[in-house]
This record gives structure tokens, C-alpha cells and sequence, in this order.
């Protein structure tokens, strides 16, 4: 098999030159594309029945990726699914990442885990419109009935005679057939699927270990040079004057400007370009330029001051987001009351690949590369910047070293268009690991001021959350990502039920990190649950069991509520026990914790188990992981997005926070945001219960279980009840 990268411009040039075939078709949405005008008359015409599929008469069958690889696998799962449906070997096949073309493919991006479940149907209907054309130029060319006909390993056969004749020698005949709604072909039955659900290597696997070129840091364009672009410290602070004249002069440099930027984080920010011969010799200079900063009211803000606000805002009490039954009468009637008050952290995506983008601005028009999960809007936000027609803007996506949602913000591909812009060459603009970790859209901190009820059965009889979170410049809504449905668990599963929200005014820009949310919400919800299961005696297994009660769909009832299947999630938490041999009897300092989430569509319960030191020394011995995701489409790569997101929440809760101090980032490397190391990682075990409900994706649901998981393996192992992230900042010393 062949990978290759190919631009749309690339793509549609070689199209013509292999001799026209149909055109390319146009995407109209749900799952249909326009018919084409029809095919040139002539032979060795290509076959292109829609745009995700290729081949020509030598026998070559080019499959493209749709949407940008960020290391989730959807350039091997997506055309898997292709695949399958057209009835050719992964083998058989060359794959090829599709460029920013959304009147083609559709929307193009890399984000909530929503890959798998918007295309599926989608590409499964591409894939078979272009078999049942192949079908039905061979049933012709035979004077023979359809039904005669099937399709096997990039070859059509005839039943009665045995006759064959592969798609190559097809695909001259299957372009000048009218193309059929894709509504009324005929989809293969699961049971009768080859490929999907087996294990398959990424596509892209051997070029990444042997070096190749692949990601946006890669990319090279003749006659450029190389950028970095120094912000202000404190959030959207401005410049008013650099030593430009002495950096000008110095060794490499071709150029030093200001940029006068914008206040909103998301666009352009204001800073002082240099452009060099070299990244070495940006960077170089970079560190004897003198800034003389507009830091504005921004330097009052900081992680300190959060925390008291918070607590004076759960004080004052808040506006009421949901209020089910009674929860004055519950509370006044129970047996026990539980109070507790948890937080978690500012965190960073801390992506292995700092952003960067390559741009190259020749009067209205620009060519972009950039390893972008949003390519539509960066193409969007550049022309806005440039002040040039959308249209004129060309991006190419290149493959992504990590985003978990830092890349669906475009900054840094504005910031690349407007100095390549005013340095008249292609520039390669490149971020540090500082400027990444102190300008990132970090997940947003949180505080849960919680009451809970227990009656005399030791059930959840009142349950009371005040919410503390913030809203961007004081505005009167939840910052990105901040917020908060009044359909979160256990909401709809407790009579009486109160959640209460107040905001805290921020200036630090946030934004979705792998599994927004759901990321923190799972902490501390799956914390105070388990608190109320030891408050009552009960294990927490059945304590949880006992709170999603009989089988049966529960409907949302608020915004952004989604249905939710007790049947698949008491299934998921039923089945990681019986992994984990839950219940067994274990020595002091050694402890199990279970947690269970529904996240992004994906039903994942997970159980951790821990050793703890007298002296407070932690080692994540074993996490046990089921989810149901539905059919698992590459079982290689559901098993890849799992273990990451193991790996990543385990991170996160143990290691990892920004804190905020006079307006600006303190951390700046992983010397003070560390990573989890490779002999801290602890042994993983993984399920899925593979059910016929529609795909979803995996790049997400997996991690919101572990952080509450751990803290609870933490409490049944030492006694100790962390109620705020991370956990390198507890005692776990016991005796």
C-alpha cells in the first residue's frame, strides 16, 4: 500500500490529465452528492464516482481521508470504512490526505469525537455507489442480470460462469454510467463485513518511524524564511515599544516589525515579529529583544484570587440552572448529609508539536499549511486578517502532532498569514514550548460546592451542586468550555435535585481539551458519588448500580442534554468489575476505586487500582477499562485511543495545573507542567462491548472515568479523600 499527500489542486490537475472520467461530484450534505455532468467519450477514462474515491485503468484505487489526522486514526478508520463497502483490500488501496475542500467532502475537522458517527452512514454509501457502478458496468459488458454479479477483492465476478474482471479493467465502463442515488443502494450487512472491527496499522505508521516528513513543523517552501512572534505575558496585552533597530542588526535577522493585533485571543494578538535566515537565528535574536508592554487591567488577575472569589460566590449563592422536587424538605428528612467542596486546575493541551504554520501571502491570494483540526474556519480567519476573499485562501492540512482540541483555534495561522504578508517571502512561523504552554485556550479551572442526602435505605435522596466557574471579561455566560448542562449526572436520576451556577470574571482564554466537560465533571461527580456509597456502607459498585436504576432511555431535559442508556452504562460497570475481580480483599496502602462516565456518545466504566507508600509514595499499579462505543471500526486503533486517553487523564490528575499569577502563565516547560513518565505508566486492560447501536467516536469518552477512578483507588487504599486536582499536591503519607 501506498500513502501520499495530495493537495486538492494536485488532485483535480492529475484528474484532467488522466483523461476527465465523471466529474467531481459535489457533497450535499446528509449522505447524498450531486450527479455529475456526465463522463468524456473516449477510453481509459478514471472513475470517480464521488469524491472519496478514485481508480483508474491500470487498477489503482486512490482512497481520501476527509478530515485531519491528529493522531485519532481516522486517515486509516475512514477509508476502512470506504473500503469495506467497495469490496477492495486495505492492501489494494493508496490513501490520500484530502485538502480543505468542504463543497466536496463535507465538513473537515478534527473534534469532539464526531469522525466515526458523521460519516459512517456517509462513507459506507460512497463506498457502495461506486461498487454497484462497477457491478453494473460488468453485468452490461457480460449481457448478463445484476443479481449475477458480486464484487470481491477489487474484482467483479459472474456466479453462473465464473467470470471476472478486475475494478481496473472496469473502470472505463463504470464512468460513463449515470450515478445512482446513493439513498437506494444496497449496504453490505455487518455480519457480513471483512474488514472492519480487525485490527489495522495506521497508514501513515511507516513514515512517522522512519523519519519522513509529515507534520506541519516539517513542511518546506522554496525561497522561505523563518519566523517566531513574541506576545505579551498578560492576556491581551499590547506593545508599545521594541528595540527593533538592535535586533534588525543582528546575526541572520532579515527583518523585525510590530503586528498590531487585536484583543481577542482566538485572532490576531499584538507582538513584535522576527524573521530570520534560520529558526536558530529567530530564536537567537529573540533573546535580546526588549519589549516595552500595554499590559492594560489584566495583571489583577490570579489563581489565588479565584480561589477566594470562589469561595465568596458559594457564600452568596448563585442562579439556579435546575431545581427538581424539594430539596429543603430532603435535606431537613435525611438520614446522613454529606458536604463537600472540590476543585480542579487550569490545565494545558501541551501538545508534542508546538503550533506553527507556513504561510506564503503573494498579493490577494495565500497558500497556508498548517496542522489545523478546524481548516474551514483558519482558512476563514486568515482571509479575514489579510483582508482578502475566503476564496483566495488555499490551506492544506498537514498531519498534526497532538491538538486534543489546542487546534481548533486558528491563531497561529493567523499570526503566520499577517507576517508572511509583511515580510514579502513564505515564512515558516514556529511557537516555542513556552509560547505554547503560556498561550494556550487552557481547560477551564472549576469549583463544586456540594450537599448531598442520604435516606434511611442509604439511597441518594437530595443532591445540591453550586457550581463555580468563569465567564470571559465578565460577561454573564460560561467561558469556552466552562460550563456546565443541568442534565450532568446524577441529574434525572435523583428526586431532588438542585444546581446552582455564579461565574467568576476571567481573562485567560479557555477552550475544549480532550473531553471538555466531561474532563473535570467526571472528577468531581464520580468523587462525591463514591463519598456518598462509603457514607452509606454500600460498595460503590452497587451503590452506582443502584443510582442508574431499571433499564430503560432516559431523554434529556435541558440544553445540551442527550439521552442516556442505563443498560449500556450498568453493562460497561458491571463487566470492568468482573475485570478487575472487584471486591477482593486488599492489604492497607493498596486500594481499588471505580468510576463510570458517559462522554461524547461513549459509555466507559473503569476501575484503578493503586499502591500507596507509608511515605506517601503512588503507583498506579493497573487500570481496568470496558466501553461501548457501538461496532468498533479499527479495533488497532480503538485500542490506541483508549490507552492514550489513560495515559493523558492519569497525567493530568496527578501531574499536571496552570496556575495564573498577575495576569500571566507561571508555567512554561515541563520542568514545571511535567508529562507522565514511561515507568509511571501503570498495565492496561481493555473490553469493549460491541453492540449494534451506531458508531461513535473514541478519541474522548475513555478519559473522563480515570481522574475520579484513581482518587477513589486513592481513598479505599490510605482513607484519604482528594478533592482537588492535581494530586501531586497532596499528602499521601499514612501510617
Amino acid at each position: 500500500m501506498k500513502i501520499t499527500d495530495v493537495s486538492r489542486r494536485e488532485f483535480i490537475r492529475v484528474s484532467a490529465l488522466a483523461g476527465g472520467g465523471l466529474m467531481l461530484s459535489t457533497y450535499l450534505g446528509s449522505t447524498a452528492w450531486a450527479q455529475p455532468k456526465g463522463a468524456v467519450d473516449g477510453t481509459d477514462q478514471v472513475f470517480v464516482p464521488n469524491a472519496f474515491i478514485r481508480i483508474t485503468p491500470d487498477g489503482k484505487v486512490t482512497l481520501f481521508a476527509k478530515n485531519p489526522e491528529i493522531g485519532q486514526g481516522v486517515k486509516t478508520s475512514l477509508p476502512m470504512i470506504i473500503a469495506e463497502e467497495l469490496e477492495v483490500d486495505f492492501d489494494q488501496i493508496e490513501i490520500q490526505q484530502a485538502g480543505l475542500d468542504e463543497k466536496s467532502f463535507g465538513p473537515q475537522f478534527a473534534g469532539g469525537s464526531r469522525s466515526i458517527p458523521d460519516n459512517y452512514q456517509r462513507l459506507r454509501r460512497a463506498g457502495a455507489v461506486a461498487r454497484t457502478m462497477l457491478i453494473t458496468a460488468a453485468a452490461q459488458d457480460w449481457g448478463v442480470p445484476v443479481d449475477e454479479c458480486y464484487a470481491e477483492h477489487g474484482t467483479v465476478f459472474h456466479r453462473p460462469t465464473g467470470r471476472a474482471q478486475t475494478y481496473g479493467a472496469l473502470a472505463s465502463k463504470a464512468a460513463l454510467l449515470p450515478v445512482p442515488d446513493d439513498a437506494t443502494v444496497k449496504l453490505k450487512d455487518p455480519a457480513d463485513f471483512k474488514l472492519m472491527g480487525k485490527r489495522v496499522g495506521g497508514v501513515d505508521n511507516p513514515a512517522l518511524v522512519t523519519g519522513q516528513a509529515l507534520f506541519g513543523l516539517d513542511q518546506v517552501v522554496p525561497g522561505m524564511a523563518f519566523a517566531i512572534f513574541e506576545k505579551c505575558p498578560v492576556y491581551c496585552g499590547r506593545v508599545r515599544r521594541a528595540n527593533l533597530d538592535r535586533i534588525k542588526q543582528l546575526p541572520g535577522v532579515r527583518d523585525a516589525f510590530v503586528i498590531e493585533g487585536g484583543d481577542d485571543p482566538a485572532g490576531l494578538a499584538s507582538g513584535v515579529a522576527i524573521v530570520a535566515d534560520s529558526t536558530w537565528a529567530a530564536l537567537s535574536a529573540r533573546k535580546q529583544l526588549q519589549i516595552e508592554w500595554v499590559e492594560g487591567n489584566n495583571t489583577g488577575h490570579s489563581s489565588l484570587a479565584y480561589d477566594d472569589a470562589a469561595v465568596q460566590a458559594a457564600k452568596a449563592g448563585g442562579h439556579t440552572l435546575r431545581a427538581d422536587g424539594d430539596t429543603t424538605s430532603a435535606f431537613a428528612t435525611a438520614d446522613k448529609v454529606i458536604e463537600a467542596a472540590y476543585a480542579y486546575p487550569f490545565i494545558a493541551h501541551a501538545t508534542l508539536e508546538p503550533q506553527n504554520c507556513t504561510a506564503d501571502v503573494k498579493g490577494n491570494r495565500a497558500e497556508i499549511w498548517a496542522p489545523t483540526q478546524l481548516p474551514g474556519s483558519g482558512q476563514a480567519l486568515v482571509a479575514q486578517v489579510l483582508n482578502i476573499p475566503k476564496a483566495n485562501v488555499t490551506v492544506h492540512v498537514t498531519r498534526i502532532g497532538g491538538g486534543f482540541g489546542r487546534r481548533l483555534r486558528n491563531d497561529y495561522m493567523a499570526e503566520a498569514a499577517a507576517i508572511a504578508q509583511r515580510a514579502g517571502v513564505p515564512i515558516k512561523l514556529t511557537w516555542t514550548r513556552e509560547d505554547d504552554l503560556r498561550h494556550d485556550f487552557y481547560r477551564p479551572a472549576g469549583y463544586h460546592f456540594f450537599k448531598g442526602a442520604l435516606d434511611s435505605t442509604g439511597h441518594i435522596s437530595a443532591w445540591h451542586d453550586h457550581f463555580v466557574t468563569f465567564g470571559f471579561r465578565g460577561t454573564d455566560r460560561p467561558a469556552s468550555s466552562a460550563g456546565m448542562s443541568a442534565d450532568e449526572l446524577p441529574s434525572r436520576f435523583v428526586p431532588n435535585f438542585r444546581l446552582e451556577q455564579s461565574l467568576i470574571a476571567t481573562t485567560v482564554p479557555t477552550g475544549p481539551l480532550r473531553a471538555p466537560g466531561s474532563n473535570a465533571l467526571a472528577f468531581v461527580m464520580q468523587s462525591f458519588i463514591d463519598e456518598l456509597a462509603h457514607a452509606a456502607g454500600h460498595d460503590p459498585v452497587e451503590f452506582r448500580l443502584e443510582l442508574l436504576g431499571d433499564d430503560r432511555q432516559v431523554p434529556p431535559t435541558g440544553n445540551r442534554g442527550q439521552a442516556y442508556d442505563t443498560t449500556r452504562m450498568k453493562g460497561v460497570l458491571r463487566r470492568v468489575a468482573t475485570m478487575a475481580d472487584w471486591g477482593k480483599t486488599l492489604p492497607r496502602g493498596r486500594g481499588q476505586g471505580v468510576a463510570f462516565h458517559f462522554s461524547h456518545s461513549g459509555y466507559f466504566a473503569e476501575v484503578v487500582e493503586v499502591a500507596v507508600t507509608p511515605t506517601g509514595s503512588l503507583k498506579v499499579e493497573d487500570v481496568w477499562v470496558c466501553g461501548d462505543v457501538g461496532p468498533i471500526i479499527n479495533r488497532s486503533g480503538a485500542e490506541n485511543q483508549v490507552q492514550g486517553s489513560i495515559i493523558d487523564g492519569l497525567s493530568a490528575a496527578w501531574l499536571q495545573q496552570i496556575t495564573i499569577d498577575h495576569g500571566r502563565t507561571v508555567q512554561g516547560n515541563f520542568d514545571t507542567y511535567p508529562l507522565l513518565h514511561i515507568n509511571e505508566s501503570p498495565r492496561i486492560h481493555l473490553e469493549f462491548i460491541e453492540s449494534d447501536n451506531p458508531p461513535t467516536g473514541l478519541g474522548e469518552p475513555a478519559l473522563p472515568p480515570l481522574p475520579p477512578a484513581l482518587c477513589n483507588a486513592i481513598f479505599a487504599a490510605i482513607g484519604k479523600r482528594i478533592r482537588s486536582l492535581p494530586l501531586a499536591g497532596h499528602d499521601l503519607s499514612w501510617s
